[in-house]
């Protein structure tokens, strides 16, 4: 009996430890249970939520096809560059801007393609074209000829309403506006030993008619070589990032007093720098690609800390992604898209299929191809967030409107197509004349 009653007083003395090494932990946690309970579950949906954001704008992107396509003009041309206008408060933008290899720009409507209206009265090449932030009636464009011109849409004029007048020496091949309106940016060949960032203010646009402005001043130490590309910050008007041919993608507050404080970073992408662009959260990463098909991203975040700023550096995409049953031949340019914090890259081949690429720091993935639509070269593009729809440019003459799930119902389809290429180019301009000749 005593053996027994020994051995029960072992058994409880044994089972009371374990209640409290095994169970403290427990209390611990339910005292904490109302901190346990209402931010776990959260964490867990937030991250399904994006998981789920941005495997939705994959679906969309891989879902895109052709809802519309521009009419060819006459003179048909490479679409260089494409601006969409910035409504301030509808919520799609009516016009869409396109700037040609003929020294022409021509405004079309963008649910329709329609074309409404041409400016061709540039004496040099075209780098590029903006609508403005808050008038989506004013247009921006710069030319090789040193000026960038202001153009309202509306009037019926072949007349700028506004010239911005570089040095005499300036061979303007980059540009860009604030986010803002107040300030014009533009970037120069270099001539002799001199590369210039030059800055206009772009107040009063609309009350001085036909008016030339001088510049404000420029930047002349940063860059030793062509600057190709300049890019303000989406929603700070006083940053804005320069690429240039020398290798170096540089970072400027403008606000500063002069040239050296206002750079604020410098970063090497090794290679001459093709396109430019800010992405992240409140847009503190800064990326570029290069003219062989390189890609660098840097975190501009992270130049107060031990972090390198290094996100991604990609010597040759063409390598780095893989195409099932294609290739990747060269990049054409970026998006970020807020939603789901992802940034995107668009890339293409010779016969026209475009390759939309997700960007992340641990490599590139290709999202989805689009097929059928351009037979040459696709030189610029648009992606509007609002709609997901993608406007797409290229040698082949065509502006094509892609949408997710879209059905195109132009009869002329093919016809604009067969017009795109240099053999029957010929052969449209020989039929043309003997038409006129049986006239």
């Amino acid at each position: 009996i005593f053996l027994s009653l020994q051995q029960d007083v072992i058994a409880g003395f044994l089972y009371a430890i374990l209640i409290l090494v095994v169970f403290h932990p427990v209390v611990d946690l339910i005292d904490n249970f109302n901190l346990t309970y209402k931010y776990a579950p959260l964490i867990i949906i937030r991250t399904a939520f994006e998981m789920t954001a941005v495997e939705k704008i994959e679906e969309q992107l891989a879902s895109l096809r052709i809802a519309k396509r521009s009419t060819l003009s006459e003179e048909p041309a490479y679409l260089l560059d494409i601006d969409v206008s910035k409504p301030a408060q509808s919520e799609s933008s009516r016009f869409v801007a396109v700037s040609c290899s003929n020294k022409s720009i021509r405004v079309y409507n963008r649910e329709t393609l329609n074309f409404l209206r041409e400016y061709s009265t540039h004496p040099g090449i075209l780098n590029g074209v903006r609508f403005a932030h808050a008038c989506e009636s004013v247009l921006f464009s710069a030319c090789s000829d040193g000026t960038v011109k202001c153009w309202d849409i509306r009037l019926a004029t072949q007349k700028a309403v506004q010239i911005f007048s570089g040095y005499p020496s300036n061979v303007l091949i980059s540009f860009d506006i604030n986010c803002s309106d107040l300030i014009v940016c533009a970037g120069t060949e270099k001539v002799e030993t001199d590369t210039f960032l030059v800055f206009w203010d772009a107040r009063g646009i609309t009350d001085c008619a036909s008016a030339t402005k001088e510049p404000l001043g420029v930047y002349s130490e940063s860059h030793n070589d062509d600057i190709t590309k300049v890019c303000f910050h989406p929603i700070e008007p006083n940053l804005v990032v320069s690429g240039s041919t020398d290798g170096l993608v540089n970072v400027f507050d403008i606000n500063r007093d002069n040239e050296d404080d206002a750079l604020i970073a410098t970063c090497n992408s090794d290679s001459s720098v093709s396109f430019i662009g800010w992405s992240g959260k409140d847009y503190k990463r800064v990326y570029c690609m290069t003219h062989d098909e390189g890609f660098c991203w840097w975190d501009i975040a992270q130049l107060d800390t031990e972090e390198p700023i290094t996100l991604l550096h990609v010597l040759d995409v063409r390598d780095a992604v893989c195409v099932e049953n294609d290739s990747l031949h060269y990049l054409v340019g970026g998006s970020y898209h807020e939603k789901a914090d992802k940034l995107f890259l668009l890339g293409g081949t010779s016969t026209g299929n475009i390759h939309l690429v997700s960007c992340g720091t641990d490599g590139l993935s290709l999202v989805g191809t689009l097929r059928g639509g351009h037979s040459a070269t696709v030189r610029s593009f648009c992606w509007n967030l609002t709609d997901e729809s993608l406007l797409t440019g290229g040698e082949d003459a065509q502006l094509l409107l892609w949408k997710p799930g879209a059905v195109e119902r132009s009869l002329a389809k093919k016809a604009s197509m067969k017009i795109a290429s240099s053999v029957q180019k010929r052969v449209r301009v020989h039929n043309s004349s003997l038409k006129s000749r049986k006239k």
